[in-house]
């Protein structure tokens, strides 16, 4: 049976040091849910208070709307594939993904279909016979996969699954675990990751931690197309962050006027200072609407698009454009442009009300965070 997972307001601390600050966050039932961070963010720390590894100082874990905060991880109904695969050397293929079954105690009659239906899951049939060192790493993981899996959780847990991958790996296992959240749509996974590239791929929903809080949480195209913070903007894809301020139909950065519509109801008030988020791929060259004139600092050629890095007032913006007939060379005079739609603007009004509206932890300091903690 499908279940999903609810953070209630989970607090954990390490020696009074808070490392995850009252969490706030449902994973709907059958979701891929990826926690993205970077280190020390708090998202590992988030992954193994569901497993009923790290113990919350203050807060619910709650996995289909049982309370399992003090449950052992055993009885979570969960399955686990941590970085380093952590398969028993000494044991086949067979025998690793079966250890789980036996470990619950499945009927010895059951365990050589389960291990072949999980094994079967993940391609790695014909390899039920070799030991780990007779893998490769991609192979490796895909056993850690099927072994997570051969004891039919409710939940899924992926820690870093694929960091230890070369690319081309990499590549082939995130095709493969496409497949198998398509494959096994009653399945809850949470995947933590550090790298952008996965969780725009495998996620439905993405939540964006830094230093043990909750900035964000969306879709992949909305937290890309439009990100709420300047955290998640930079982030969450490549951006173009530009001080600006607002005027009574745009906004003005560096002495130039561009035309960028205000969000209604933002709070955005005439000459208050923002932050104009542009993404390089969405900026060309030319004349037009908005248009950057600078100086062009460095090109870097990337096979079907260039790199420019062009000097505008003293802020240096990155604009990813397709193969030119002519390339601008440094110390070159460029004109960049976009369109109107393709900005977003972000400013703190704009970025407390939209916390508020979806129930974002605020930005508090660390040291008022251990100090809660502390008192609890």
């Amino acid at each position: 049976m499908s279940a999903g997972i609810r953070f209630d307001g989970v607090t954990v601390a390490y020696g009074g040091h808070v490392v995850l600050d009252a969490l706030e966050l449902t994973v709907e039932a059958g979701e891929f849910m990826a926690l993205l961070g970077p280190s020390g963010s708090g998202k590992t720390t988030a992954l193994r208070s569901v497993a009923g590894f790290a113990a919350p100082d203050r807060g619910r874990v709650l996995i289909g709307g049982e309370d399992v905060t003090d449950l052992p991880p055993h009885r979570r109904g969960i399955g686990m594939v941590v970085q380093s695969y952590a398969l028993f050397p000494h044991m086949k293929v067979s025998a690793n993904v079966a250890f789980g079954l036996k470990a619950q105690r499945v009927p010895s009659g059951e365990i050589p279909e389960r291990v072949d239906d999980a094994l079967a899951m993940t391609g790695m049939e014909s390899y039920a016979h070799r030991y780990p060192r007779e893998l490769s790493g991609g192979q490796q993981q895909r056993v850690a996969i099927a072994r997570a899996l051969a004891v039919r959780p409710r939940v899924l847990l992926l820690d870093e699954p694929l960091s230890a991958l070369d690319a081309r790996l990499r590549s082939g296992m995130l095709a493969e675990l496409a497949r198998l959240h398509r494959e096994l749509p009653e399945v809850t996974v949470l995947y933590v990751t550090h790298d952008q590239v996965e969780a725009l791929t495998l996620a439905d929903r993405i939540a964006v931690l830094d230093r043990g809080r909750l900035r964000d949480c969306g879709t992949p195209r909305e937290l890309y197309r439009r990100p709420r913070t300047k955290f998640t903007a930079s982030f969450v894809g490549n951006a173009n962050l530009l001080p600006v301020t607002v005027g009574a139909d745009g906004v003005v950065f560096a002495g130039h006027r561009l035309d960028v519509p205000l969000p209604a109801g933002a709070g955005a008030v005439t000459g208050a200072t923002a932050t104009l988020c542009l993404r390089p791929h969405l900026l060309g060259l030319g004349e037009g609407r908005n248009a950057l004139p600078g100086t062009v600092a460095e090109v870097q050629w990337r096979g079907a698009t260039h790199r420019l890095l062009v000097d505008v007032a003293g802020h240096r913006i990155k604009a990813d454009v397709r193969e030119l007939r002519e390339t601008p060379a440094p110390g070159d005079q460029v004109t960049l442009r976009f369109a109107p739609e393709d900005a977003v603007l972000l400013s703190a009004e704009m970025t407390d009300e939209a916390d508020r509206a979806r129930g974002v932890a605020p930005d508090r300091t660390e040291a008022r965070g251990r100090a809660e903690v502390t008192r609890g």
